[in-house]
């Protein structure tokens, strides 16, 4: 039924806009990009505080399972060259297992055989400014900046609530960003995008936090040109990356080291209005 929905909003927006973004002395053009299909994860592990638990969300925290996985992108080509994206990623996996030996998550300890309920949400948000090679040609490739604002909610509950462990975390991340598409045969293409940022936070951000993080995401994906200029598209996609330090200025009751390494694939269908 959401792939059946996807298509028919995509088919819509593309007949209502056509005349209005196709206007041949226009500036400006517009690009909606809707994914959905499933998230994988291959590694994942965190530990909250310096005594916590060297914790594997895979094996034992529930994510040994697929997941949802959208993405919504609308971007902004300005004289073929100029591009400007805005995207949301959701992130937000709910899972369940029973604790496999005791647990500490900062200064909360869950006993040995703890019924509990995990969630680990991730969402980002990202504006990317690219400019284009190829301007000119039905082809594009780019190269850009981006800033992304990450939006982390991670909790550790026991399903009688009577413990719970939580983190928030909203700050921002400047990344580099490529992306390519190039066309084939029979209205057939394929392309690629990727941003990503590897570096010790305090030399980013001007703080004396001392943080490694890292991001890379970056993706595979081979289309077809529609009518009503509309592409379809099957898209394999990459999200890792994570941090590792210790904040010097902890919430209440926490130590403020975290180690969180994660490693993440999707595969989705997808619509783009070109």
């Amino acid at each position: 039924m959401s792939f059946l929905v996807a298509g028919l909003l995509s088919t819509a927006m593309a007949q209502s806009t056509e005349s209005i973004l196709n206007v041949p002395d226009s500036a400006w053009t517009i690009h909606p990009h809707y994914e959905i299909g499933f998230l994988a994860p291959i590694t994942h592990r965190i530990q909250l505080g310096k005594e916590g638990t060297d914790f594997n969300f895979i094996q034992d925290g529930g994510q040994d399972n697929l997941f949802r996985f959208q993405r919504l992108e609308m971007g902004f080509q300005h004289e073929g060259r100029h591009h400007l994206t805005f995207l949301f990623q959701p992130c937000d996996i709910f899972s369940t297992n029973e604790a496999y030996q005791d647990l500490q998550f900062d200064s909360v300890i869950f006993a040995e055989g703890t019924p509990m309920e995990f969630r680990y949400g991730f969402d980002y948000y990202r504006g990317t400014y690219m400019y284009d090679w190829r301007e000119g040609t039905a082809e594009q490739l780019s190269f850009g900046v981006a800033l992304q604002i990450r939006n982390a909610t991670l909790d550790f509950r026991s399903q009688n609530g009577e413990l719970q462990n939580t983190n928030r975390d909203i700050g921002p991340v400047p990344l580099l960003a490529m992306q390519g598409k190039f066309e084939r045969e029979n209205n057939q293409w394929w392309g690629f995008d990727a941003a990503g940022s590897f570096a010790p936070i305090k030399y980013i951000n001007g703080s004396n936090t001392d943080i490694v993080g890292a991001i890379l995401d970056a993706s595979v994906r081979g289309g077809i040109h529609l009518q009503q200029g509309t592409d379809a598209f099957v898209n394999l996609r990459y999200i890792g990356g994570g941090a590792e330090g210790t904040d010097n200025t902890p919430d209440q009751g926490k130590d403020g080291y975290v180690l969180n390494w994660l490693n993440f694939v999707t595969l989705s269908v997808g619509f783009e209005l070109r």
